[in-house]
């Protein structure tokens, strides 16, 4: 239940977060034109329907807010992590049903406040996402520095305390609850990789929270911790000593580990789906537990190749590179174990299937850029360009997008009781969305290399971007198309929770534990006993020496059937 009150608030707040960019693309494509829909939708902040400038860094600000945190931390890792834990290792239930509950209606409060914020008489917070001082410090920079931003931190902390919350019940369920045989090194790919996000996220949010509270603290209550030096039309504040840099430390602490929070839920769904409709063993399952230990590790200790021209000391910058460069390697791991899974398997192509070899797609290419940015003298000439934004767009925005709906696809049967969503609908929004993903975000490469700023709402004032205006429309094509392709699914989903077709209790012939789970929902998951484990999750195609299956006439054996004999486990 609170898994399906995450994904359909994730996907809510998805839909405006889509519609922001929808309408900062055509303003991009189509500088200082009128159009009916900015009128309709900005009012007063698009007069005549053209948009304004402060209105354009609102849209970004809040779009990109409500994606990274609303939509790929809240809507994936809280869905999948309820849905599956306590489903995959045998669990009555989460170890604290109440936590649970709480650490849903605080995320679902910080949305409410953050959408409230779209409609406060000045604008919404308007600083980009990583909301830097001195715009977001000081009340008096900007219209959208006023209650917009105010409303925006308090929101952004009742979201960590949800994200917290959370995080604590999965790592003690983890340890805690898993069913008898069920050891760490029989655990699925999906529990290990919401395990570890779990610690990250306790480990990182909190660094985040005390930066929004000294952001608070500087806003009204007269502090300096990041204002200094600070004239307003020839006026000196009074504001000494502080360092803006300081914020820029704190909130990429968390910020670089967020991003890791964002991907490993769901390269933990694509090594699941991947295993499943390849039938075969995931390949390399300890080296897959390394590389998401190991990604959890480094990623704590590479914020500052977000930072390199914020004045940081050039030996700095290349520790800063050298650990980047580092996090390559597991994150490369999984890429090429991705593909070795899929080698000569038996795959079954279903949407869930689609976008998990899409995910490796974009992971792969929005990856390679990332060692073009993650080196700090390469970084120097496109940073705040467009290239950073396809590089993490790719990366960690459609690679964890397409998780997302490779786990919808997957695991909608266990979550609306047997019913199906349509497979055809399901091709269709993913051929629609993939194309038009890399047509978004390809060309902006190239945009991002010949110098065109991030965040400008128009380029007309500099003549050399001219003629990038028509790659400018390109993008926006793309991004409208991918727009309505979203709606496919949408009708997909709705309509299948309603008159999807049922299917039988293990649709997808998989080996885990939750579709040993009756259809109908019932408290504490299993009538009677809970089963116990006896192998891992992933004997697909398993044959004895003489070439025939394990068990007659299926080509999978779940988790609960004991080792038969003759029969080797394998060593994994």
């Amino acid at each position: 239940m609170i898994a399906k009150q995450y994904l359909i608030t994730g996907l809510i707040m998805g839909f405006i977060g889509i519609a922001m960019s929808l309408l900062f693309r055509m303003q991009l494509a189509w500088p200082g034109e009128s159009f009916w829909l900015f009128d309709t939708f900005l009012g007063k902040w698009a007069p005549d329907g053209v948009m304004s400038a402060d209105v354009y860094l609102a849209l970004v600000t809040i779009h990109g807010t409500i994606m990274v945190f609303f939509v790929l931390t809240a809507g994936l890792s809280g869905t999948f992590s309820n849905l599956l834990i306590p489903l995959q290792i045998g669990a009555r239930d989460m170890a604290s049903g109440f936590l649970n509950m709480v650490s849903y209606w605080l995320f679902f409060v910080s949305s409410v406040i953050m959408i409230i914020s779209l409609f406060v008489e000045a604008g919404p917070a308007a600083a980009g996402w990583t909301i830097y001082p001195p715009l977001s410090a000081l009340p008096m920079a900007q219209p959208g520095s006023g209650m917009g931003m105010t409303l925006w931190l308090v929101s952004m902390a009742i979201f960590i305390a949800s994200s917290l919350l959370g995080s604590l019940n999965y790592i003690v369920t983890v340890i805690n609850l898993r069913t008898k045989g069920m050891s760490m090194t029989r655990l699925p790919l999906t529990i290990w990789a919401f395990f570890v996000t779990a610690i990250i996220g306790v480990i990182s949010f909190p660094v985040l929270l005390s930066a929004a509270l000294l952001l608070i603290m500087d806003r009204s209550f007269g502090t300096s911790f990041f204002l200094s030096d600070i004239f307003i039309q020839g006026e000196v504040l009074h504001y000494q000593g502080g360092s803006p840099v300081l914020y820029e430390h704190l909130f990429w602490f968390l910020g670089h580990p967020e991003v890791y929070i964002v991907l490993l839920p769901a390269l933990g769904i694509t090594s699941e789906v991947m295993s499943t409709n390849a039938r075969k063993p995931i390949f390399g399952y300890r080296a897959m537990v390394a590389s998401i230990l190991a990604i959890a590790f480094l990623s704590t200790i590479v914020w500052g190749h977000h930072m390199f021209i914020s004045g940081m000391n050039p030996f700095l910058g290349s520790v800063f590179t050298f650990t980047t460069l580092l996090i390559a390697i597991p994150s490369a791991v999984k890429a090429f174990n991705y593909i070795t899974t899929l080698w000569k398997g038996n795959l079954q192509l279903n949407p869930g299937m689609l976008f998990s070899i899409g995910l490796v797609s974009t992971f792969i290419t929005g990856g390679l850029t990332g060692i073009i940015l993650g080196d700090s003298t390469l970084d120097i000439n496109v940073h705040d360009t467009y290239f950073v934004v396809a590089h993490f767009h790719l990366v960690m925005g459609i690679s964890a997008l397409y998780g997302l709906f490779a786990g919808v696809y997957h695991w909608f049967p266990k979550m609306f009781e047997g019913k199906m969503m349509n497979k055809n609908l399901g091709y269709i929004h993913f051929w629609v969305t993939a194309v038009c993903a890399y047509g978004v975000f390809f060309p902006m490469h190239f945009v991002g290399m010949a110098g065109v700023p991030r965040r400008y709402y128009q380029n007309t004032a500099f003549p050399m971007f001219d003629e990038l205006t028509n790659v400018q429309v390109l993008m926006t094509v793309f991004a409208i198309i991918a727009g309505l392709a979203q709606l496919v699914f949408v009708y997909n989903f709705i309509s299948s929770i309603f008159y999807g077709k049922k299917g039988p209790q293990n649709p997808w012939k998989s080996n885990t534990l939750e579709w040993t789970t009756p259809q109908k929902h019932i408290h504490g998951n299993w009538p009677g006993k809970i089963p116990e484990v006896h192998r891992w999750a992933y004997d697909y195609s398993k044959t004895y020496e003489n070439g025939e299956y394990i068990i007659e006439g299926q080509d999978f054996v779940p988790q609960d059937v004991p080792l038969q004999e003759n029969e080797e486990e394998l060593q994994h």
